[in-house]
């Protein structure tokens, strides 16, 4: 079969690849029908995650046909149509019986390595390195999923692939950063980064009941999309000082509610910390850029909350933890717990109360892919949001 696969940094390759079988019998092979790259799959493409081997299948947004099950799956039959979440859960373990999906304690392989890293393994995750599984993903023809009547969800005729797919990851990524913020009647919450979870956060607070959603990114196409939502209001960071525009606009008192939405790559300009993390991402120094978590930090308001939807991969550098202590800030933070939120956010699909696809800039085929990553990691051609079509030869086209 075909897939995107990981050769280095700043090098993934469509390759011909064993087609993928049943393991064990909870597993389901299903045939993708679309699939989507995601922000944090730029930070494989950019070095930052560490345990990637040459080969690896990379891709965590997909869904498909079943095309084969394992003896003990039960719910699923060949020939449903599913979405698959990005995180593979068992459904049995202590965090599992609590709803913390991510937390899964059985589905990493490989969990002491990421105790080394962390302290102790989340789940295994589909295409995101083998310290987190060394699962095979999405960005395929086919893909096998483990615990397949967990994490499979089935979707209804009559709802398009580009209806649902994003149930597999960013829409729940940004309805549960929304969630996390504790959000009260009359707050107002700041959201920094215009990409798709950005974008799906920033709907989300309306639908969660904020009063004012200020969107912040300095990218002209993000900044257009969430424009188009009522009442939300834009910063443009490349224009003003954000910490200085954001308490004016409150008053002095700051937001509410922060979410960054950005993680480990920040793009800030030429600040003093943005250029302090450069240099030392560039020259191996440190693992991320924080500057949007420091200035969430410095802007939320005493007593309030800080949500943290965007990846982060390793050690952060000068954090603000004092203020953050004497602020009394709340943090919220966490790989979303997928299956938690598929089915209630499918219900607000199918009610008509969003359509997921207005995220979508570009559809390729699958054997476009490596193309597609660096015009979705470069912004070129107005690229927010990617989705590919394995068994397609059409030529990419936007809306």
């Amino acid at each position: 079969m075909k897939a995107l696969c990981w050769h280095g940094k700043g090098d993934v390759r469509v390759d011909t690849v064993d087609d993928p079988v049943i393991v064990h019998p909870t597993d389901a092979i299903v045939r993708v029908t679309s699939t989507a790259i995601c922000g944090s799959d730029l930070h494989l493409l950019d070095g930052y995650m560490p345990t990637m081997k040459s080969g690896d299948v990379l891709g965590h947004e997909f869904m498909g046909e079943v095309i084969e099950i394992g003896s003990a799956v039960k719910k699923l039959k060949i020939g449903d149509r599913i979405v698959v979440p990005f995180n593979i859960s068992c459904g049995q373990c202590f965090f599992c019986r609590r709803g913390e999906f991510s937390l899964c304690d059985t589905t990493n392989p490989n969990a002491e390595i990421a105790a080394k890293a962390m302290g102790s393994s989340p789940a295994g995750l589909f295409g995101y390195s083998h310290m987190l599984g060394g699962y095979a993903g999405g960005q395929a023809e086919y893909v096998r999923v483990p615990h397949a009547d967990i994490g499979g969800l089935k979707i209804p005729t009559g709802l398009a692939d580009e209806q649902v797919l994003f149930l597999s990851d960013i829409f729940p990524t940004g309805w549960m950063a929304a969630e996390n913020c504790g959000i009260e009647p009359g707050d107002t919450v700041a959201v920094w980064g215009c990409g798709p979870v950005g974008q799906f956060a920033i709907r989300s607070a309306l639908m969660l009941g904020a009063d004012r959603v200020i969107a912040i990114d300095k990218v002209p196409e993000r900044l257009a999309m969430a424009r188009t939502i009522e009442g939300v209001e834009m910063l443009d960071f490349s224009d003003e000082d954000i910490h200085d525009r954001l308490m004016q606009m409150t008053k002095g008192r700051g937001p509410d509610r922060c979410i960054d939405a950005v993680g480990t790559e920040a793009h800030a300009g030429h600040s003093f910390d943005a250029v302090w993390d450069k240099v030392k991402t560039a020259t191996m120094l440190g693992t991320d850029r924080p500057h949007v978590l420091r200035q969430a930090i410095m802007a939320c308001r005493k007593g309030g909350t800080v949500s943290v939807p965007g990846v982060y991969v390793g050690l952060l550098d000068k954090i603000p933890f004092g203020a953050a202590m004497n602020k009394g800030l709340t943090f919220r933070m966490g790989q979303t717990h997928t299956h938690r939120y598929m089915q209630p956010l499918l219900e607000k699909i199918e009610n008509g109360e969003i359509d997921p696809s207005f995220v979508i800039t570009h559809r390729l085929p699958l054997d476009k892919a490596d193309e597609a990553y660096f015009m979705f990691r470069d912004k070129e051609h107005e690229c927010i949001k990617v989705v590919l079509k394995p068994g397609e030869i059409t030529t990419a086209h936007k809306h």
